[in-house]
C-alpha cells in the first residue's frame, strides 16, 4: 500500500492524461466532497490534491497516485 503526505508532488492518470499536482490533505475516515461520501481509513487514505496546471481539486486513493 502507498502512503504519502502533504506536500508530497505525485502524479496520477485521469480521462485528459497524466496529471500532476501537490497533496493538500490527507484524509483517515469517511468525509464528504462534492456531494459524495469517500471512504477511507487509517490504511486505506484518500488524499486531496490540487492540479499544477488547473489549479483543480481531486481526490484520490494511494494506489492510483504515483510520487513524483
Amino acid at each position: 500500500m502507498k502512503h504519502f503526505k502533504v506536500g508530497d508532488h505525485v502524479t496520477w492518470n485521469s480521462e485528459a492524461g497524466h496529471v500532476s499536482g501537490k497533496i493538500i490533505k490527507v484524509h483517515h475516515s469517511d468525509f464528504d466532497y462534492k456531494g459524495y461520501t469517500h471512504h477511507a481509513s487509517d490504511n486505506d487514505p484518500q488524499y486531496e490534491i490540487k492540479s499544477d496546471k488547473s489549479e483543480h481539486i481531486a481526490t484520490h486513493k494511494g494506489t492510483a497516485l504515483t510520487k513524483v
